[in-house]
């Protein structure tokens, strides 16, 4: 059976490379963003060639594509995820894989010390890209398949320290926590994946390699990888290399 898949801030950058990677292996993707509009222009793309069931439908569809749905979900809002996720598990059933992937980043990636940022953009970073992992993974528990996983994507900024990176920063150290809490407590996997630098708007797009050169560590991770190495722990580039060539 074709998984389905969650993926929160899946209209751009990572989020979109992913949900991409996943339709192309015949998953049933779920995708979520602010942005309602983005979300509709993201599902029409990610079905674009099939029918309105989001199979292929015409002779020059792919047979083994999957669908896309989507709503405008906003991460900070607990309600939203609930009716996000209430209607994926009513759209294709039980959920195999979520990947909490909203964030944001107020201000330059690079140019924003810690020590300049204001209280409302500090609250705001750590309500999104902290809480809101938090509130993803809590409103996707009682939607879960067995065996389901849970992906939270990290980065070196959340253990080592880093110039410019402000509440960013902070917020993914506080998301890998949440992260580990969860793996410790669900009978789910959780577990995080780090893909290096890459080149989005949270982190700047100097010397970064593209989502869509990524994305496959993040469908191996939340199909592929030993459970055990994933649950409570942090993936890379070097271990997906490692067991893919």
């Amino acid at each position: 059976m074709d998984p389905t898949v969650a993926i929160t801030g899946a209209t751009s950058g990572i989020g979109r490379a992913v949900a991409e990677a996943f339709v192309d292996e015949g998953a049933f993707v779920a995708v979520s963003g602010r942005d309602g509009d983005a979300v509709d222009r993201a599902v029409a793309a990610l079905n674009e060639g099939g029918s309105e069931e989001g199979e292929s439908g015409d002779e020059n569809g792919d047979e083994n594509a999957g669908a896309a749905w989507g709503a405008r979900v906003d991460a900070r809002d607990e309600f939203d995820l609930e009716r996000f996720f209430e209607g994926v598990a009513r759209e294709a059933g039980p959920i195999d894989a979520v990947f909490a992937n909203a964030a944001v980043f107020h201000g330059e990636p690079g140019e924003s010390p810690i020590d300049e940022a204001s209280y409302a953009d500090y609250d705001d970073t750590m309500r999104t890209n902290a809480r809101g992992v938090f509130a993803t993974i809590t409103e996707a528990v009682p939607h879960l398949a067995e065996e389901a996983r849970i992906i939270v994507p990290s980065g070196a900024v959340a253990h080592e320290s880093r110039s410019g990176m402000g509440a960013y920063a902070a917020s993914k150290a506080a998301a890998e926590g949440v992260a580990r809490g969860f793996a410790a407590d669900l009978d789910a996997t959780v577990g995080v994946v780090d893909p290096g630098l890459v080149a989005t708007d949270l982190t700047g797009k100097e010397r970064a390699r593209a989502p869509e050169s990524v994305a496959p560590l993040f469908v191996w991770a939340a199909t592929e990888a030993p459970a055990e190495d994933l649950n409570g722990e942090r993936l890379g580039l070097r271990e997906w290399k490692a067991a893919t060539r």
